[in-house]
């Protein structure tokens, strides 16, 4: 068996909107922080790049090719500050994709400024009132993005993904040790029990870790936090904007996973594994 590996990793909750060059910056600074508080993984939320409340045109009009300023600029700050970061962006499709809509793309950075991975988000958000499909098309199915960093396999999924643990569990079945979970958890009744019942719940039921940032208030619900795959909450915040860090350590996952096999004693199998 390898050694067992281990990592800080530090969630980033602040408060994006509608200019994508305050928003690179506001975003510079938060990783400065993170790194300074000794993470080597950062996790940014979903729409870091530009962010309303309800979509309309306007995200469409911001929408840039994952070659355009911003992930250029994304790659810069994970090379600048010596981390892998990973942030939601607004991706421009090209190819045979409708005109009107963007791809809602998690892309992650790595220290020598290439990609790492790159999501796109496969569970449109159309519900409690929205339609995000509207402006958004689907990712493909036969997506599996994982990266390692200090021997920690981390997988993504973005916001509304975690309603639906077949994609999670896909991402456990690939080896994936860590779920990063970028959102804007859109404020409504009851919707931050229902994040953090469903963030622990996949902790548990993957015996996993799961670093999920969201938007601070208004446009989100707040409430990121790092979970031990035991299901204990390592860290976390309010509704204000602020960083969460925690140590993930394999040793613990280890002996998590030999005391709950769950993983081993399935009898179901995802879809693409």
């Amino acid at each position: 068996m390898a050694p067992a590996g281990a990592v800080d990793v530090a969630v980033v909750q602040f408060g994006p909107y509608t200019d994508t060059v305050a928003n690179l910056t506001a975003l510079r600074a938060e990783v400065k922080a993170a790194s300074e508080l000794g993470a080597k993984v950062v996790v940014a939320p979903e729409y870091s790049m530009f962010a309303t409340k309800r979509l309309d045109e306007r995200v469409v009009a911001a929408a840039e090719p994952l070659t355009g300023p911003f992930v250029t600029g994304l790659r810069g700050i994970a090379a600048e500050f010596g981390v892998h970061v990973v942030a939601g962006v607004v991706e421009l499709p090209g190819g045979d994709e409708p005109p009107g809509r963007i791809f809602n793309t998690l892309v992650a950075a790595s220290p020598a400024a290439e990609f790492a991975a790159v999501y796109r988000k496969v569970h449109c958000y159309d519900a409690f009132g929205f339609k995000e499909s509207d402006f958004v098309v689907p990712g493909p199915l036969d997506q599996t993005p994982v990266f390692t960093v200090d021997g920690v396999v981390f997988g993504m999924q973005t916001c509304f993904d975690l309603r639906f643990p077949e994609g999670i569990r896909r991402l456990a079945a690939a080896g994936a040790h860590v779920l990063l979970l970028p959102a804007q958890w859109i404020p409504g009744p009851g919707k931050v029990d229902q994040w953090t019942t469903l963030l622990r719940a996949r902790a548990i039921e993957n015996t996993m870790y799961v670093a999920a940032a969201d938007h601070a208030e208004p446009r989100g619900c707040g409430a990121s936090m790092i979970v031990a795959p035991t299901g204990a909450v390592l860290a976390e915040l309010g509704d204000a904007p602020g960083i969460a860090t925690a140590h993930l350590d394999l040793e613990h996952l280890d002996e998590v996973r030999a005391t709950n096999p769950s993983l081993a004693l399935r009898r179901y199998t995802i879809r693409g594994e």
